[in-house]
């Protein structure tokens, strides 16, 4: 079966639509994985804070390699690169790479080979970075093009999902069960090769059964602008800067969270997941929420459907951690964070420039909060910024394209190149940590989220100026 982007109005097909997400869910649980990586890689590898955080490094830049290859490539041939193959033959390619990066952590664990592991790493990203590209127009194609930000916030949940469960799933395998203090202690890094070795048999099985599976082996006939005339457009320029500062201040918050329970905490490298974890389950929580809007459900019965759906979400991380043995009583305290966060997810109402100001100004004062006090009053202060970060995305995104027209497509992959603040801001905030103190290096994701609400009041003004007010607009929902 072979068709276009440009479908007719059609039925969902939600036997391929539940395969396909399945991809989601593996960016989110290796990116999440990262934040037990790091601190492991440290403690065993005697890093400083500076050096570990180039695990992040090496796995976003993949990102911006991979999408800067795709540009570079379509330029070359005139035409979208994955029209070649189809989407489905790119998430089958994406995923065999990313099976050869995970492989790769076998021997150089073995060696204990840090230089091999951020190989290793890259070549993980850079299979996602193809598989991204694929699936993301691949689930609109795969029904009716009016329901697929639907569809991208099923897969969306699906991601925050991976998120939430991989630093839990991944302590497990390395430290065992960390209930009633029975902390295994690793006497090798070693002890990463065998969850890794797992998860590339995973990539080849999820290869197979995408090559073997019913999805259409959709295709994007859509002429590629020459040049790079996106770039006349501020708010894409603006917006560029945006999704490199909203990717690198979530990443550095999670990825220095276990360096910040170290030494303010006294935990070691087994007893952060819990935490790793809150903060990218966050992401699910305040990702949940907002969703609800997409379902257009009754005006009288939408804010009482938000609540429901962040505090769901919060018991699914409260049920995966208890699963794993962890006493997550210290964590209901939480449930204030979350109230805040709906507060804020309320007074949006679901307008995506309204919806980055609030959320932006709610970071920064998170982050003011948790380098103003201490505890675990500081320490929730900075695991909020992952209900801040929830919902920046999809808002970045829609406002940074908005009017682009015939360079909406190239504007898109520039975007996703811009995923390379992954990279850059962690190691920026592990270089201030290691030459000043952990807890004030949370004032770099504090000046991103500045920045993010400065482009929020700018790019609505830019867009006013084109005659594009999303203020008087229906909700816009993104991914």
């Amino acid at each position: 079966m072979s068709n276009t982007l440009s479908t007719p109005k059609q039925a969902t097909n939600w036997s391929a639509l539940l395969v396909l997400i399945s991809v989601f869910f593996f960016w989110g649980f290796v990116a999440a994985s990262n934040g037990i990586l790091i601190p492991l890689f440290k403690e065993k590898l005697n890093l400083t804070q500076t050096k570990a955080q180039l695990v992040d490094f090496a796995f976003y830049i993949a990102y911006f390699v991979g999408a800067m290859i795709y540009l570079l490539v379509a330029q070359a041939i005139k035409q979208d690169p994955l029209n070649k193959i189809g989407f489905k033959n790119g998430i089958v390619y994406g995923l065999l790479v990313s099976a050869m990066g995970s492989l790769l952590f076998f021997p150089a664990a073995q060696m204990q080979s840090f230089p091999l592991m951020l190989a290793a790493l890259f070549v993980v990203g850079l299979g996602f970075s193809l598989q991204q590209t694929s699936a993301q127009p691949l689930a609109i194609a795969l029904g009716d093009a009016s329901t697929g930000a639907q569809r991208l916030n099923l897969a969306g949940g699906v991601n925050n999902f991976g998120t939430t469960l991989g630093p839990v799933l991944l302590s497990y395998a390395i430290f065992g069960d960390i209930s009633q203090g029975s902390v295994k202690t690793v006497s090798s890094i070693e002890s990463i090769q065998y969850p890794y070795l797992i998860l590339g048999a995973f990539f080849v099985l999820f290869a197979l059964i995408f090559k073997f599976s019913s999805l259409p082996a959709v295709k994007n006939d859509v002429t590629i602008e020459q040049g790079f005339g996106a770039l006349k457009y501020p708010q894409l320029v603006l917006g560029m800067v945006a999704i490199f500062t909203y990717v690198g201040v979530e990443v550095a918050i999670g990825s220095n969270l276990g360096e910040y329970l170290k030494q303010t905490e006294g935990l070691d490298a087994s007893q952060i997941s819990q935490y790793v974890s809150l903060f990218w389950g966050s992401m699910m929580i305040g990702r949940w929420s907002a969703a609800v809007a997409v379902f257009n459900p009754a005006k009288n019965r939408v804010v009482l459907l938000k609540i429901v759906a962040a505090y769901a979400a919060f018991l699914v991380f409260l049920g995966i951690n208890t699963l794993r043995g962890s006493d997550v009583s210290n964590l209901y305290p939480y449930a204030l964070s979350i109230a805040i966060m709906l507060i804020a997810n309320v007074l949006s109402r679901d307008k995506p420039a309204r919806q980055l100001f609030i959320f932006s100004s709610l970071g920064v004062l998170f982050m003011l909060v948790g380098l103003l006090t201490t505890g675990k009053v500081a320490l929730y202060a900075f695991m909020s910024g992952g209900l801040c970060c929830s919902v920046l995305w999809p808002c970045i995104f829609t406002l940074s394209i908005a009017g682009l027209g015939k360079f909406t497509s190239q504007g898109s992959a520039l975007l996703i190149a811009m995923i390379l603040g992954g990279a850059i801001v962690p190691p920026l905030q592990g270089l201030l940590a290691d030459s000043t103190n952990i807890r004030l290096s949370y004032i770099v994701p504090a000046i991103g989220f500045v920045y993010l609400a400065w482009f929020a009041v700018a790019v609505t003004q830019i867009l006013k100026r084109q005659g594009i007010d999303f203020e008087a607009s229906e909700a816009v929902s993104g991914h």
